[in-house]
């Protein structure tokens, strides 16, 4: 498959993300997880969306990549002000993902 890359990248991304979403619901102060669940939660449903959208032959994706790189980038931000392991792993699960997201964009 040619876009492999993006596919495990993508998976990834959205397993850390449901993880980090249920996980801070277990957080002494969930009130103050809420930004992050929400951004957890629509991160992974793009990238589930887009990995769907790769996984056929439809060419027309530049502009849900981008819309993906950049949730992505909204997600790591949002998990990278927490100091919980889950979060900290999320947080690069998403910058990995939306570095695939870029290199995807560059190359087509």
């Amino acid at each position: 498959m040619r876009n492999t890359k993006i596919i495990h990248a993508l998976g990834n991304c959205i397993n850390h993300c449901n993880y980090c979403a249920d996980a801070c619901l277990s957080e002494d102060n969930v009130k103050m997880m809420v930004d992050c669940i929400r951004l957890d939660r629509v991160c992974a449903e793009v990238c589930s969306t887009l990995s769907q959208v790769l996984s056929t032959e439809y060419d027309d994706v530049n502009e849900l990549v981008a819309y993906c790189k950049s949730t992505c980038e909204k997600c790591a931000a949002e998990c990278s002000k927490h100091d919980h392991d889950h979060c900290q792993a999320c947080a690069q699960a998403c910058r990995e993902c939306a570095e695939a997201c870029e290199e995807y964009l560059s190359a087509n």
